[in-house]
């Protein structure tokens, strides 16, 4: 599920938020900003680097954005996650910026 605020300001700038809430169980949401319209790759990886999940990979237009991310999603068939670190990587453009994320069941 992926969203955007709807705000009178564009960001002037690319930025990654810290998921909320963290540590987190069994969801959480990613915000971010983007200054301008550009295409958006947000995925989350495990410790070890793998991809657990593509949340977005689209073109998305300039504004304030947020995806959840939420392991029942995940445990329904593909894969059951372990309590731990993950990461999840914004690439929106030329910026890139990665963020680490506790799961506690």
């Amino acid at each position: 599920q992926t969203g955007i605020i709807k705000n009178e300001e564009i960001p002037s700038e690319f930025l990654l938020y810290q998921n909320y809430p963290n540590p987190f169980n069994p969801s959480t949401v990613i915000y971010y900003q983007l200054p301008s319209g550009v295409h958006v790759i947000l995925k989350v990886y495990d410790i070890l680097g793998r991809e657990v999940v593509t949340l977005v990979d689209k073109y998305q237009d300039a504004g304030i954005h947020n995806s959840q991310f939420s392991i029942l999603n995940l445990s329904a068939g593909r894969q059951v996650l372990s309590s731990g670190v993950y990461f999840y990587r914004l690439v929106a453009g030329s910026y890139v910026s990665t963020k680490k994320m506790l799961l506690i069941k």
